[in-house]
């Protein structure tokens, strides 16, 4: 725990300008991130006494190690830039909303040919139009559905779409008309995006032009005594009509609005956003976050702003944003919000009428999201406590392991060796941290000079970081100062190392630490066989009741490294597999060379075979098993493939060399 006042800037240092500081730990980590009006005025507010603080802030300050500052020229560029670091350091004492899950949206593939409509998730792509977010995926579908009546977009993917183009026959929604059969030529691609431009106007809320038309055609029809085509213009008024009340009416003048609403404590804050786009709410969504930081709810709704319009751009930002409190610098964060949008934006808080009425319908739902979260967190949150204080207490440590990195390692008959890496940090599991290792030091199979090179390496890593930050040099050499702060890929020290395997794998582990000096890292082994957790040096294994929760935690982290590990090995096979000289022998497809690999086990061990043993692989031939001959003499040993995902040289058995 750093004093503040050993790492507090000199008086003058600071400019009185705006800006956006960064406070950092002893490792260089960029823990957190803010802006002000006046830098000297604001970062001297968390140099007073620690008493005076509040307990967040001063947690902060005294894990930090360092302040550093940027100045910029108006408070819009702060806003930006304060922005992109919170996204790219991802600072721990940062207020960080979570998406309580991952919301589907009902997209419009503009950007291909014959655009498609589908469900996506995930990250925005350029050239896409979404509408949304849905609560679930179903809801999409039944709108899409009835939508399909009247506007017969493709919605199939595109192996099926080329299927159906070379067998020149539509899918079945073809058939039943709810496809306009682009594949097959039934319509040119220009009436066909034609059709999706249609079916995106109706969901952007341009319904009434539609019904207009339709009840028209309907009309004509009837008038026409064509009673079978006004039947079927009635049925897709009525199915547009349908999913027009899918979307409630909520506001009478067609309004385009956002509306933002929170449910807070002094832990924790919930955020849920109504999407309103011509009077009807066109998604929902809701974040959860700690209160990590001292902030109020006017903070709270500007980092809400940040996290939405952050990455959008055009129409995506709604010309009228409704907040329950105005961020500190109202004019600033609207100047944001217009130029992301392109025009201008009304940032404001309702006063009366349906918006109240509405904003008050979405703090019942923030309300609502807070409570079930702290109900499903309690008991997250207990049993992790509970599992990581049994894993402390069993295996003698001085405090619960917060941060745990297991290790595991898979070949497939002892090709392809290599290793994986997960992190659990308050035990859940840190996928930005999961590491990959390709074995190095020596061919063929050997789990436990695997597991001994690995956490060489692993930690190697760690020390070459410290040093280079300064934390641990023996010649006390400064900092680089080229040093960005970004999160490294071996910087953090776990409190505990675990390996999947028994005692032999405990003593690499532990012997590979000893040998670099490190003894602050508790080790231990998860055996398969009968779930025994070893210590280095212990002759009898530690038996964790089955029903221990520390068991289970430790099952888990286990279980999860060994299957990255698994699809790491995989994916190295088939890129080695897929890059073979077997690509040059003629007619030789993806089946057979793998039904080869497999019997043989490898290239090296192929190219060693003679014809009658090659003929003995079920589906080849005599010629094509002399072309195989063929086609390995006449490759060159002496050009090795290159490893695509890592960059290595990789010889015939796929192993990187040293």
């Amino acid at each position: 725990m750093a004093d503040p006042s050993s790492y507090r800037p000199k008086p003058g240092q600071i400019p009185d300008s705006p800006g956006v500081y960064k406070f950092r730990d002893e490792h260089r980590r960029v823990i957190y991130v803010g802006k002000a009006k006046s830098l000297r005025q604001r970062l001297a507010n968390y140099f007073q006494p620690l008493a005076s603080l509040h307990p967040r802030t001063a947690t902060m300050v005294t894990t930090a190690a360092s302040v550093e500052w940027t100045v910029v020229s108006t408070e819009v560029e702060a806003l930006q830039l304060e922005y992109s670091w919170i996204k790219e350091y991802d600072p721990r004492f940062n207020v960080k909303y979570r998406d309580d899950k991952s919301y589907p949206y009902l997209a419009v593939t503009m950007n291909e040919e014959f655009p498609r409509v589908q469900v996506m998730r995930g990250h925005k792509k350029k050239g896409v139009r979404y509408f949304g977010p849905y609560a679930h995926a179903w809801a999409i579908r039944e709108t899409v559905d009835l939508m399909l009546r009247v506007f017969p977009v493709r919605t199939c993917s595109a192996g099926v779409f080329r299927n159906a183009a070379s067998a020149g026959r539509p899918c079945l929604l073809g058939y039943i008309g709810k496809c306009s059969a682009p594949c097959v030529g039934r319509v040119t691609p220009e009436e066909h995006r034609e059709l999706a431009e249609e079916f995106s106007d109706f969901m952007a809320g341009r319904t009434g032009t539609y019904i207009r038309r339709l009840e028209k055609q309907m009309m004509l029809a009837a008038e026409d005594m064509e009673y079978e085509k006004a039947g079927r213009l009635r049925d897709d008024i009525e199915a547009l009509r349908r999913a027009m009340e899918k979307s409630a009416v909520v506001l009478a003048d067609a309004t385009d609005a956002d509306l933002i609403a929170l449910a807070e404590d002094e832990l924790e804050a919930a955020v849920q956003i109504f999407h309103v786009r011509g009077g009807r709410v066109r998604g929902q969504r809701g974040w959860v976050t700690d209160k990590v930081e001292a902030v109020d709810t006017a903070g709270l709704v500007e980092h809400a702003l940040q996290q939405l319009y952050g990455e959008e751009s055009g129409d995506a930002v709604p010309k009228e944003v409704l907040v329950p409190a105005l961020p500190e610098d109202a004019e600033a964060v609207t100047a944001w919000l217009t130029g992301r949008r392109g025009s201008n934006v009304s940032l404001r808080i309702p006063q009366r009428g349906d918006k109240k009425d509405l904003m008050t319908t979405v703090a019942r739902n923030a309300q609502q999201a807070l409570v079930l979260h702290k109900t499903k967190r309690a008991s997250d949150l207990t049993t992790r406590s509970r599992a990581l204080e049994e894993i402390a207490e069993a295996l003698d440590l001085e405090s619960a392991p917060l941060r745990i990195e297991c290790f595991d390692i898979s070949h497939l008959q002892g090709e392809d060796v290599v290793a994986s890496m997960v992190v659990f940090e308050d035990g859940l599991p840190r996928k930005s941290e999961y590491r990959r290792f390709q074995i190095k030091g020596f061919e063929g199979q050997d789990d436990v000079r695997s597991m001994h090179e690995v956490i060489g390496r692993r930690f190697r890593r760690y020390l070459a970081e410290k040093e280079k930050t300064g934390e641990w040099d023996p010649e006390g050499v400064v900092e680089d100062p080229e040093e960005t702060g970004r999160p490294k890929r071996f910087a953090y020290p776990p409190q505990l190392v675990v390996v999947d395997g028994g005692q032999p794998q405990v003593a690499a582990a532990r012997r590979a630490l000893d040998e670099l000096g490190i003894d602050d890292i508790a080790v231990c082994g998860l055996a398969k066989r009968l779930e025994e957790v070893w210590l280095p040096g212990d002759d009898d294994p530690v038996v964790l009741p089955r029903s221990s929760e520390g068991l289970y935690l430790l099952q888990r982290v286990r279980d999860t490294a060994h299957d990255f590990a698994i699809r790491y090995q995989r994916s190295k096979r088939t890129k080695r597999i897929r890059t073979s000289p077997l690509d040059e022998v003629p007619g030789l497809g993806d089946t057979r060379k793998r039904a080869l690999i497999k019997h043989f086990g490898s290239v090296k061990r192929l190219r060693q075979a003679t014809i009658e043993q090659i003929c003995e692989v079920p589906g080849m031939g005599r010629k094509t098993a002399e072309a195989v001959v063929v086609a390995l003499a006449q490759a060159a040993p002496a050009a090795p493939a290159v490893n695509t995902a890592t960059g290595e040289i990789m010889d015939d058995d796929g192993g990187g060399t040293a």
